[in-house]
């Protein structure tokens, strides 16, 4: 029954993942500049993204251009939108395989084949968190070290936005789930090893006692 609770935990924390994931694929915000002029009403925030540049100015006036172009991204963000996409794919298998091998629905067959489905729903949620831990990382190494340039101008400078902490977070649910979902599985097999099942030992027993009872006879 724990290990059938601690699944169910596990599977909520891949779907608030995949959610994550997701979301912070899509949003615009991956680094923000807020340029503030002598006025108030010249203060405008532009946002970049993976599929997007937005502009939001204080007025309430919101506008958005799509990067149409690949090849004239930068290399860090042609990384990120590829591992992105695939983080999605896999949480989102992950979540269809855990959903046939979880203890707690009568999908999937035997123990033994809701085991391994299990486990191979955890493999992928921990690829889909390393998928999605890389482009974060390097998107937010990239925005410190132009931050940190001094050649850079002041305007041209940008801060991490919020869909990178989303996809930090999604990330680290991910990777938590199929620790979960691998360990739960992995221990399983673990106790059936050490402890093997008595049959085994009958066939010889009576192998033994039938030997004994033939040199008898000979006698």
């Amino acid at each position: 029954m724990a290990s059938a609770s601690l699944q169910f935990f596990a599977f909520i924390l891949a779907l608030f993942g995949v959610f994550g994931d997701i979301t912070a694929t899509l949003l615009p915000n991956w680094k923000v500049n807020a340029d503030v002029g002598s006025n108030i009403i010249t203060a405008i925030t532009q946002m970049q993204g993976l599929w997007m540049d937005c502009t939001w100015y204080s007025t309430g006036m919101f506008s958005c251009t799509l990067k149409y172009s690949v090849l004239s991204l930068p290399v860090y963000i042609q990384a990120a939108r590829t591992t992105m996409v695939l983080s999605c794919i896999l949480s989102a298998f992950g979540i269809c395989i855990t959903t046939v091998g979880m203890k707690c629905t009568k999908l999937g067959g035997d123990t033994d084949s809701k085991s391994h489905a299990c486990f191979a729903g955890g493999v992928c949620f921990i690829l889909a968190g390393i998928f999605g831990l890389i482009p974060t990382s390097w998107y937010t190494r990239e925005i410190i070290s132009n931050f940190l340039d001094q050649s850079i101008p002041e305007s041209s400078k940008h801060e991490p936005g919020g869909a990178v902490y989303i996809g930090f977070i999604s990330a680290g649910f991910l990777l938590i789930a199929g620790v979960i979902f691998c360990t739960s599985c992995f221990k399983k097999q673990q106790g059936a090893w050490i402890y093997p099942s008595k049959e085994h030992h009958f066939p010889s027993t009576e192998q033994e006692s039938n030997a004994g009872y033939n040199l008898k006879d000979y006698v």
